[in-house]
């Protein structure tokens, strides 16, 4: 049996969250050319992302791997200064950057490299402690097991 395509491709997903659950909603609408636009309710932030250029995208904003491989870090960042602020650990002006390689087939993302810049006058069980933080944060967690993530915390600022 066919199954007819959809007449309106600006469809509206909603992705939310079941009773007794913690959950955000967010909804994504595709609007055309290889684009959506992801509005998160709470807030009413809107995104939009694009294919990448080597994937049938013009490479004009976030793709959706690229919002993977930023939830990655920011995760780790926030997760970080969720648990050690309150300690006294002032992590304000910390930075980072992460490099997303893909596989070909199947197309997904292979491995994330993650560089963090965090304070210098800390010390070595703080570094432990700060790392194991990033380490279990949200997104790694949920992460795949064969995506490989390799993550180097320099302490320079």
């Amino acid at each position: 049996m066919m199954v007819p395509l959809l007449k309106d491709l600006n469809c509206l997903i909603t992705v939310g969250k079941r009773k007794n659950r913690k959950m955000v909603t967010l909804d994504i609408r595709y609007t055309g050319q290889k684009n959506c636009e992801l509005i998160h309710q709470p807030s009413g932030a809107v995104l939009h992302t694009d294919a990448p250029k080597d994937n049938q995208g013009k490479g004009e904003s976030f793709s959706p791997t690229d919002l993977l491989a930023a939830s990655l870090i920011s995760c780790m960042i926030t997760t970080m200064a969720i648990k050690a602020e309150p300690q006294g650990f002032n992590l304000k002006g910390c930075f980072g950057k992460v490099i997303k390689e893909m596989s070909s087939d199947p197309r997904k993302v292979r491995q994330l490299t993650i560089e963090i810049h965090l304070p210098k006058n800390i010390t070595a069980e703080q570094k432990t402690y700060l790392e194991n933080i990033a380490h279990g944060c949200p997104v790694k967690l949920s992460l795949a097991p064969e995506v490989i993530t390799s993550t180097t915390f320099i302490y320079d600022l």
